[in-house]
């Protein structure tokens, strides 16, 4: 069974930086699948924030985010998001989600098949 287990986040200053880690856990690797981080704030579900493509590499991000956030790792077993000069508005409850197909990378949660248990950044003003 394929699990996506999360790790890191929590409360930090404006200006700060926090990573955190998507590890897949059990026979499966994220090789030529497309990962993503997306944030569950208050409101309507997660929304996308960043993520990678397949084979290709491609990358998408939201505009708050560019030049702040990124993504590394050996997108093998692991992938981390690296969160510099985080703000107020970054706070929420961040997801890892894979896709098992290999499909484009996709902003939108239904592309994604595994996601992590979630873990919850929160950034003080």
């Amino acid at each position: 069974q394929v699990q996506l287990v999360q790790s890191g986040g929590g409360l930090v200053q404006t200006g700060e930086s926090l990573r955190l880690s998507c590890t897949v856990s059990g026979p499966w690797s994220f090789s030529g699948y497309a990962v993503a981080w997306f944030r569950e704030a208050p409101g309507p579900g997660p929304t996308f924030v960043v993520g990678i493509g397949g084979s290709a590499g491609s990358t998408d991000q939201i505009d708050s985010v560019k030049g702040r956030f990124f993504l590394s790792g050996d997108k093998r077993k692991t992938v981390y998001l690296e969160m510099n000069n985080l703000k107020p508005e970054d706070t929420g409850v961040y997801y890892c989600a894979a896709r098992s197909t290999s499909g484009s990378l996709s902003r939108f949660r239904s592309a994604y098949t595994y996601w992590g248990q979630g873990t919850q950044v929160t950034v003080s003003s």
